[in-house]
Formats: C-alpha cells, structure tokens, sequence
C-alpha cells in the first residue's frame, strides 16, 4: 500500500514506527565509533547535515521546486530546540548507563502530554494524569540508582532531553507544517559545538564508519519520520514512539556489549514501559467508544 493512499493517522503511525526503530540504532553505534563526546558529537551531526543538503538539491532537481526546509518562526523554535536535545542526549549518553538515558527518555510523552494541555489546551484524561504519576515513581527510582551510582549529570541531562524533545514536537503539534527538515538542519548547531570543543585537540574516533552510519542514514530517517508524524498523530502518541528505543536499546546494548543494567534501574524501566504500554492500549481501546458517541 502507497503511502499516500493511508489515512493520516495511519501515515503518523507508519512513519513514527519506522522513526522509533531508527532511533533505537543510535546509542549502539554510537558506543561502537568509540570516541570522545565532542567528537562524536560534531561528526554525528555534520554527516546528518550534509546528507539532509544532498536530498535536498535532489528534491529541487527532480521536483524543480525546494521542499519547505525552516516553515517560520514555529520552524525555528523547533529547530533549536531539536539542536539542544541532541546536546543533551549524547551529554547524557556519555555520563550514564544506557538503560538509564532510554528509560528516563520515555518520560517524553507525558511531558508532551503536559506541554499540550498548557500550550495546546488539549487537556489530558484520568487514564493520562495517573500513567504520569506512575511514571514519575519509575523515573525516580532510576534517578535514585543514579544517585548511589554517582551518575546524577547524565540521568538529569537525559530527564532535560525528554523535556526538550516534548517541546519540539509540541511546537511542531501546533504549527500543522511540514516539519520533515528541521531538525536534520537543526543538526547544524550541536555540529559546531562539537568541532569548536574538540578540533583544538583533534577528532578522537576509534571507528568513525559507525557514527558515519548513524549520522548519514539512521539520524536522518528517525529525525524526519518523529518530526513529521506530528502533523498526523497528536504529541503524547508521537512521544510515545520513543518507547521503541526504550525498549530495543538496551536489548541491543545487551546483545552487543553484555550490559545488564542494575537491578532498580531495570525495576523503574519496567514500571515506564508498562505504564506507556497501558495507557497505550486503553487510549486505543477508547477512541472507538468516542467515535461512536459523535456519531
């Protein structure tokens, strides 16, 4: 089935999928590149910027017309928030166990939830408001295996990620425009910050073809699918994408480097993941009940 040819919910639902399962890639290749944060942090992101530059002239030249790359003032905002994020989220990355920074991340949707009653004034239901008390009990008792672990920086560096890219999508919720591009411009702001930090002493990657990989294919397909499944879906369901990282992220760092995560860490993990996965299903379960109340 064509793309175009699904409705619009389905079409955020496609595409958050497949930007989740990106996105779920982007630690593991990054721990495989080995290399310092500003490193990684400059190389991952100017690869993504040069690949978007790439698909763009391409679009223009097939199309003979430009896509729409920076929509307004909503464009911008959204932009700069995406570029923090990815500063955060590799701070994080790199001052924390992975579990903690994918777990922690999940708490994205609720945040989004909040952000769009205030902002939006979508107002969240019961079901929505207690899935948030439950997942502040979980994310606390990471944050508290992160204390005894001396790694508080990176679990709140990965709790201020999961408030930025809320906002991003919230902000991006709201326009109603064509977000595809902009955080895969974006990526032009965390790009210098990395150079400038590391090219006085110089690019320290062991394996640059990985993080060559993440940044040129991974990075690109995950930014623009969760930046564009707003138009279709509201911010709690795209946010809720991210679970799929949660979830395959430490399954993949399991797999490849036998990490298991602490104890409590892996309690709180599944204290979010339950938490998301049942207000998931009961949201799904309700629309039809609303629908047929319309009518």
């Amino acid at each position: 089935m064509l793309l175009p040819s699904l409705s619009d919910h389905r079409k955020g639902l496609l595409l958050t999928t497949i930007g989740g399962l990106a996105l779920s890639m982007d630690i593991p290749l990054v721990r495989l590149a080995r290399g310092d944060m500003w490193s990684i942090l400059g190389a991952r992101s100017i690869t993504t910027v040069a690949v978007t530059l790439v698909v763009i002239c391409l679009i223009r030249y097939l199309k003979g017309a430009w896509p729409v790359l920076m929509p307004g003032k909503h464009g911008l905002a959204t932009g700069l928030l995406y570029g923090c994020s990815t500063l955060t989220f590799l701070l994080a990355v790199f001052n924390t166990a992975t579990a903690n920074v994918v777990f922690i991340v999940a708490f994205n949707p609720m945040f989004g939830a909040l952000l769009s009653w205030i902002f939006l004034k979508e107002r969240p239901s019961l079901s929505t408001l207690v899935t948030m008390a439950v997942m502040v009990f979980g994310v606390g008792l990471i944050v508290r295996d992160g204390l005894a672990g001396g790694h508080i920086f990176g679990d709140a560096m990965a709790l201020l990620s999961a408030f930025i890219l809320a906002s991003a999508i919230t902000v991006g919720r709201a326009s109603r425009r064509d977000m595809g591009f902009v955080p895969l411009l974006a990526a032009a702001l965390p790009a210098t910050l990395g150079f400038a930090n590391a090219l006085p002493v110089g690019l320290a990657i062991e394996h640059p073809a990985w993080i060559i990989l993440n940044g040129a294919l991974l990075m690109p397909v995950a930014f623009w699918c969760l930046a564009t499944g707003p138009r279709y879906l509201s911010a709690p369901e795209v946010g809720m994408f991210y679970l799929l990282e949660t979830i395959l992220a430490p399954i993949w760092i399991w797999l490849i480097f036998a990490e298991t995560p602490p104890t409590m860490t892996l309690i709180g993990g599944a204290i979010l993941v339950c938490a998301i996965m049942a207000h998931s299903l009961w949201t799904v379960r309700r629309q039809p009940v609303r629908q047929s109340l319309a009518h």
